[in-house]
């Protein structure tokens, strides 16, 4: 059994691949619950009001943003930006330009490992049996 510290109360708990615990987990989910439901009621609604108004901080809000959770509405004037060439994005960590460039890059860096893995195993594949090595009579 793998035993951490949570990362947000600092609390033991059983790792299961999660840096938090499931008390922490629960509450990231609920707040999460209370910003969409917010949201739905009063779109166009800033990060400082949705803070306020649901008591969630700022930065969580933007975590859930980061997420591509919740999205930032068209006819806002703020952006995040694009963490690989700085463009204003509504959501997630990278725009579309940036996200289709780097699947391309690691496709291709996986590839050719990939290939050389199937010349190896064809290498690898002769077929064998073992000899008759008794002497015949």
């Amino acid at each position: 059994m793998d035993l951490r510290n949570c990362s947000k109360c600092g609390r033991v708990f059983s790792y299961k691949g999660s840096t938090v615990c499931s008390r922490c987990a629960s509450t990231y989910e609920d707040d999460y619950k209370k910003v969409k439901d917010y949201l739905y009621d009063n779109p166009g609604a800033s990060i400082s009001e949705v803070s306020e108004e649901t008591e969630v901080p700022e930065k969580q809000i933007l975590k859930y943003l980061r997420e591509a959770r919740i999205e930032i509405r068209e006819d806002s004037n703020y952006l995040l930006d694009c963490e690989r060439c700085g463009t204003g994005i509504k959501s997630g960590r990278y725009c579309d330009k940036c996200a289709g460039e780097m699947r391309r890059e690691f496709g291709a860096a996986i590839k050719p490992k990939t290939e050389s893995k199937k010349e190896e195993s064809k290498k690898t594949n002769t077929k064998m049996h073992v000899a008759d090595m008794r002497k015949k009579r």
